[in-house]
Parts: structure tokens; sequence; C-alpha cells
């Protein structure tokens, strides 16, 4: 199965004490349940963009320090490629920032959150348990790191699961595209550098307590099963 990898930020080498970026942890993430996988990279924030939906069997779309919302050539060409994704019923999984540009491109609304940034690991209600969703679950623990969400969903959406932070943390649209806030790729180590580096942005104490909130487990993996299910589906 080879799957397209839309970057949208520089990852990869930001730490010199963290190993790998976006396509070592989505690797990681998703070959346990997909055998015999191949990403193809696609630097969709310098313009690096597919020639057509069919180039791969399936899409992801990764997160960014960018908002989907900024006038910026790159995130125009990348809505339209996601919009000829869902015309061409192609898989698609977005995380986080592409989470965010899935609902953008198909006409729903993202802002900053009012109540500030989400970060660490924390809980997500499963409102609809649907069959790609094995072992089943109705409360996860995912890792966040978002300062924007999803306000509005796009025409035809299902929301899937919401937080006690974010009213929109999972969401499908027909039966092809699927957007996830949280991040089920993110290592501690990677999470940890990450609240770091953005702690006076974010703010110390909440900087701090997300932190803490890395002591514990993470549902990552089985999100990951979730997503290469989803996946699988076309």
């Amino acid at each position: 199965m080879l799957i397209g990898l839309l970057e949208c930020d520089d990852v990869s080498g930001r730490f010199p004490d963290v190993d790998g970026g976006y396509r070592e942890m989505f690797a990681a993430l998703l070959s346990p349940h997909v055998p015999g996988i191949a990403l193809r990279y696609y630097e969709a924030h310098r313009g690096q963009l597919p020639r057509s939906p069919g180039d791969c069997d399936a899409w992801l779309c990764t997160g960014s320090k960018y908002s989907v919302y900024e006038r910026r050539d790159w995130i125009d060409g990348l809505k339209a490629f996601v919009r000829r994704i869902g015309e061409s019923a192609r898989p698609f999984v977005g995380i986080c920032f592409g989470h965010q540009m899935l609902a953008s491109a198909l006409g729903g609304d993202v802002a900053q959150a009012q109540q500030g940034w989400g970060v660490g690991i924390g809980g997500i209600d499963v409102l609809v348990q649907e069959p790609w969703m094995q072992p089943p679950r109705t409360r996860l623990r995912l890792h966040h790191m978002h300062a924007d969400q999803v306000g509005r969903l796009p025409d035809g959406s299902v929301l899937l699961a919401r937080s006690a932070h974010c009213d929109v943390e999972m969401f499908r649209v027909g039966e092809s595209m699927l957007g996830i806030e949280g991040h089920p790729e993110f290592t501690a180590p990677f999470a940890a550098a990450l609240i770091r580096d953005r702690r006076d942005a974010i703010g110390a104490e909440t900087a701090d307590r997300a932190l803490e909130s890395l002591r514990d487990p993470d549902d990552g993996p089985l999100v990951g099963a979730w997503i290469a299910a989803f996946l699988r589906r076309g």
C-alpha cells in the first residue's frame, strides 16, 4: 500500500536530542498494521504537491506550525488538492493542521481557540462507533498541540469525537475522509521537546501541566490501528 504523506512543516532535526520527524513517526505508527506499507513524501509547505490523487493509494496530511486560514500560496494549493482527493474518493486522513485543513478546504470554519492552547495528553470522548474502530473504545487519550481548532464542520460531516477542550476532536466527511485533532503519531520525547520550545507562546503554567501529562500512557497505537483500517477502506 502506497500512502502519500503531505508534509506541512519541517520537523526532522528540529530538536537535536530527538531522532526523526513526521516521516519516521507516521511510519512507526502505521507499519504494524499495514504490511508492506510504503510512504511517498510531498513537502506541501514548499509547494510540492502530487500531480493527481491517483498517484497514491491513500493520503495523510500532517500537523504544522502554520494556520489553515493564513493567506499563503501553498495553503491555497493544498486546499485545492484536498478537494480533488475528496472528488476521487481516495482515503484521506488529516492530523491536527491536516484535520483543520480538511474542514477548511470543504467549507467548514477554523479559528484560534478562545480557551487557549490544547497541549499535552488529554482525554477524548468517542461519540460514534464505526466499523473501522477496532478494537472499539469510548474514551481515548491522545497527544495534543494546537492553538486553532475547527468551529464549524463542512456539510455532510459526521462528528465522531469531542473533548472538554475541543468540540471537534474527530470527524468524517463522506466515507473516505477523516480528521483527527490529536497527534497519535507523537512520541513522548518529541512532544516534550515541542512543549518546551513553545513554552512562551503556550504559557508557563499550561506548558508545565502538559509536560506532567506526558508521564501517563496514551492511545496513539490504538488510533494508529484505526487510521490504518480507515485508509485500507479504499
